[in-house]
């Protein structure tokens, strides 16, 4: 303490600005996969991030130290979702091989793996995971939603949809929202059996469903289509917020966007391979980053952190240029 302020003036403060995002930049790349990056996660409490790609890859990250810490091939079963469970190497993946819809539970740390989930007759296209709580939720083509415990290999209750469904569990891991037809439904993780409690609409937009995402502060819910919107709701009212919009994707791909942590901004990917934000607040683009991709990039900001990664053909993260921010110029 100096004169009674607290000593925060060399400080670089976390909190996101608009100044903040609009300087962001690529500050690594990795450049050696083969394949698309179908799927990307942090883990909540440590410094890990683990990809999965076309390249039948899944590879683990040390974003403190920006190092690949292990490579892992899944050729029998190829691999396209993955999430990290409460453990920092320990993950639940999904194939890509067309015969086996199998989730699987998969050591990181000795290539083993310590548990099947066998349930679902179609391409599984939504994995949620709560990293409080041992349970976790599936949607797949087969028009079903799973939900399962981890400790468990057989499901432990069923939901039907008519659609592509997209999931979500919130941080408390208390509800969890499918979405599919134009909707999100809202259910008590412990009373799911009784049905939604909330169904909220998100204005006409029937296109499929692709990822469905809670803020960590679990007060607002966004929404992404194939058509290229993205919709923000209040998550306790309903109520539409905005909608942001981009180029299309196919079917082929997924639309994906984020929260950043403080859930101010949200960032996305676009059918024509760009990257956006927007303020949550005003409804504004601040930020757009133009792309020779053509296919959307997975896009997933880290927890607590100026970051984000992209992932298509290479896996990027972004920071900011703080040689660009005025009120960071000449600090040292």
């Amino acid at each position: 303490m100096a004169g009674g302020q607290p000593e925060r003036e060399d400080k670089v403060s976390l909190e996101i600005t608009e100044e903040i995002l609009q300087s962001m930049e690529v500050g690594m790349t990795f450049r050696d996969y083969s394949g698309r990056i179908s799927s990307m996660d942090f883990h909540k409490t440590s410094n890990y991030l683990v990809t999965a790609s076309d390249d039948e890859s899944i590879r683990l990250y040390d974003v403190a130290n920006a190092t690949c810490l292990k490579t892992i091939n899944s050729k029998k079963y190829g691999v396209d979702l993955v999430s990290f469970t409460s453990h920092p190497t320990t993950v639940i993946y999904s194939s890509k091989n067309g015969w086996d819809e199998s989730l699987r539970l998969l050591s990181l740390h000795d290539n083993k793996y310590l548990r099947y989930f066998k349930g679902h007759r179609d391409r599984v296209v939504s994995l949620s995971l709560c990293s409080r709580k041992e349970y976790f939720i599936s949607g797949s083509l087969d028009r079903s939603v799973l939900l399962w415990d981890q400790r468990a290999d057989k499901c432990q209750g069923l939901l039907r949809v008519q659609g592509r469904p997209a999931t979500a569990i919130d941080e408390q891991g208390l509800v969890f929202a499918i979405a599919f037809g134009g909707y999100i439904r809202m259910f008590d993780a412990r009373n799911y059996e009784k049905g939604p409690f909330e169904i909220f609409s998100v204005g006409g937009d029937l296109s499929d469903a692709n990822i469905v995402k809670f803020s960590n502060d679990g007060r607002l819910v966004l929404l992404t289509t194939t058509d290229g919107h993205i919709h923000v709701l209040d998550s306790f009212r309903g109520t539409l917020l905005s909608t942001y919009n981009v180029q299309p994707v196919s079917s082929s791909s997924t639309l994906e966007a984020s929260f950043s942590p403080e859930g101010m901004f949200v960032i996305s990917g676009s059918g024509d391979g760009s990257v956006y934000a927007w303020s949550v607040r005003s409804g504004k683009e601040v930020a757009s980053w133009m792309s020779t991709d053509t296919e959307p990039p997975m896009i997933k900001w880290a927890p607590g952190s100026l970051m984000f990664v992209t992932g298509s053909s290479e896996l990027s993260f972004w920071i900011p240029d703080l040689s660009k921010l005025g009120a960071y110029v000449g600090r040292k």
